[in-house]
């Protein structure tokens, strides 16, 4: 035992055990998709088990590799599902795509391309940056015609690649175009996760996909600012005066929310409502293991009350 959790991979959550991981943690790191909600529809016991945690005195923080909103535009959401829950206590892979090139001194004279949406884009202009591409550049296409050459803007200095609904073979030319032909340009990804939960009913490909096809197309591998990397950690850290031995990262997905977890020093929680199954979990080529795992958020209520 461990802080009163098992040792043992893929264990279930039962009431001693979440009585002592409630006991042992100071702050609940909380994945999204799928875990607190599933596109525009919020899990069952959400509320309620974030209510509960409240009144204990836990800090709750929502860490999510989804670039698609701002941390304005995630507040407003978790508003709209009846959660109140402020900016500050909201960390995305947008949002960090932008502290990383503020905390490495981005030259302010260099531009940005954004293969991404508008959280991105929203978060690089809070940060002072100029920026352009993301949904706009989605309605442009390219005509391969004989001896056509592609123009670029030869200032941009980092291309962001995030999650992208409207990605195209342009968006994907002028990324491959400014990181291989402009001096030092930096090629950030925002995650690679393959696929995720962007509706209710079903699974879609993440913002891997696309990362995956800018990098094949310079044969290049990019920097990974989300999840699984440490550097949203990096804040966290800076924000709140805690201890990541005192923090719990919970999530669904293994390769990135309990692996970030493990890389930083957290106590992980799998929830099975998103991307992972039982099954997934127990396979024997799956290397990664949560402290804990459990069916869903809405358990540890339950369990807490026995």
């Amino acid at each position: 035992m461990d802080n009163g959790l098992p040792n043992l991979p893929c264990a279930p959550l039962t009431a001693d055990s979440a009585r002592s991981l409630v006991d042992s943690i100071d702050a609940f790191l909380f994945d999204c998709d799928g875990v607190i909600w599933k596109g525009d529809k919020l899990i069952e016991g959400v509320p309620e088990t974030m209510e509960m945690l409240r009144k204990m005195g836990k800090k709750l923080v929502f860490v999510t590799n989804n670039s698609r909103k701002s941390r304005r535009q995630y507040s407003k959401k978790f508003r709209s599902l009846g959660l109140e829950v402020t900016e500050e206590e909201i960390f995305t892979s947008s949002f960090a795509a932008a502290m990383f090139l503020k905390l490495n001194n981005f030259p302010p004279e260099k531009k940005v391309y954004v293969v991404g949406e508008d959280g991105i884009l929203e978060e690089l202009k809070l940060a002072g940056f100029e920026c352009f591409g993301g949904p706009e550049d989605g309605k442009k296409t390219i005509a391969l015609e004989a001896d056509f050459y592609f123009e670029h803007d030869k200032s941009v200095g980092a291309v962001i690649v995030g999650l992208d609904q409207y990605f195209n073979y342009y968006k994907m030319q002028y990324a491959r175009t400014c990181i291989s032909e402009n001096p030092n340009c930096l090629f950030i990804a925002t995650n690679r996760d393959p696929t995720g939960h962007m509706t209710s009913a079903q699974e879609w490909p993440g913002a891997g996909t696309m990362v995956a096809a800018v990098s094949c197309s310079v044969q290049k591998e990019p920097i990974v600012v989300g999840k699984p990397s440490g550097f949203l950690m990096d804040f966290l850290l800076k924000s709140f005066n805690l201890e990541t031995s005192r923090m719990c990262m919970v999530g669904d997905r293994l390769d990135t929310d309990i692996l970030f977890g493990q890389n930083t020093g957290c106590k992980t929680l799998l929830v099975l409502t998103g991307c992972t199954t039982l099954s997934e979990l127990q396979d024997a080529s799956n290397n990664i293991h949560p402290n804990v795992y459990t069916n869903s958020l809405y358990d540890l209520v339950g369990l807490l009350q026995k």
